[in-house]
């Protein structure tokens, strides 16, 4: 493990101004989305439309990472140089997602927990050989008057916390998204608690598991109300809210957080 690689790289990852792009869409979620459209669905069309993505003028200026999917990290542009590459040589750093996926959890009904510890070491010396130096693992926690429970997050953090030290010793930066749902009539403060709960019991595994905090980034959810919640708060009480509850549950050795959207739109995000 190159521990001041692993710092430089997830630096990086978070510069100013800058941030990821996933075009980790399982081939699944890829064809129902150009169902929709009417495109056909097969690998070429998949190819083309993620060098579509890659080739965009100017996206150095506004990308530090893409997040790869297992099928376009080992595609090509249409003049035959590796997606991997034409991404490095525009000072973009390659990314890949190894999780497959949130599977029911036994035991826990309305539940999930991600899957894909099985052989990974392997996988990302494979993927760190093609040229990816970070990764991505998704856990996702529900929320209603009864979830989440102990369990779930437990399990979903130690995960976490596995997949992020084969990764640091694989020479990848892990990044770490535990995202807290926002779907359900939860108010602000409920998914300010249980995040802060979340993202303690997160940190807690990843100090177990002896991974180096300076060298990940923590992709989590917004602290916000639920989409049915009849009470919806501003932008700016979102916002305090958040860094409130970041400032009390993330370690200052964290050299960065990249925000999903959590199924908000666009411009709310």
């Amino acid at each position: 493990m190159d521990i001041q690689k692993l710092i430089s790289t997830a630096k990086a990852l978070v510069e100013d101004g800058k941030g990821l792009i996933a075009m980790d869409e399982s081939t699944l979620t890829c064809n129902k989305r150009f169902a929709k459209f009417g495109i056909t669905e097969n690998e070429n069309t998949r190819r083309a439309y993620r060098e579509l993505i890659i080739t965009t003028p100017n996206i150095n200026k506004c990308i530090s990472g893409m997040i790869l999917y297992d099928e376009t990290i080992r595609q090509k542009k249409q003049d035959d140089t590796p997606f991997v590459k034409a991404i490095s040589d525009i000072g973009i750093i390659p990314g890949i997602k190894v999780d497959i996926g949130a599977k029911d959890m036994a035991a826990h009904p309305g539940e999930k927990i991600t899957e894909g510890l099985d052989k990974l070491r392997d996988r990302l010396a494979e993927y760190f050989e093609m040229g990816a130096r970070f990764a991505k693992w998704r856990a996702v926690i529900a929320m209603d008057e009864k979830l989440p429970t102990r369990g779930c997050i437990d399990a979903n953090a130690q995960a976490l916390a596995r997949y992020a030290a084969l990764c640091q010793e694989a020479g990848l930066v892990p990044i770490i998204e535990p995202e807290v749902l926002m779907e359900g009539n939860h108010n602000l403060s409920r998914c300010s608690d249980v995040t802060e709960d979340t993202l303690r019991i997160v940190f807690k595994h990843l100090y177990t598991q002896r991974v180096m905090l300076e060298g990940i980034i923590l992709k989590p959810n917004m602290v916000l109300p639920g989409l049915t919640c009849p009470s919806q708060e501003t932008a700016e009480e979102i916002a305090d809210t958040t860094i409130r509850c970041f400032l009390r549950s993330v370690p200052a050795a964290v050299p960065g957080i990249a925000f999903l959207s959590g199924g908000q739109s666009c411009e709310l995000a």
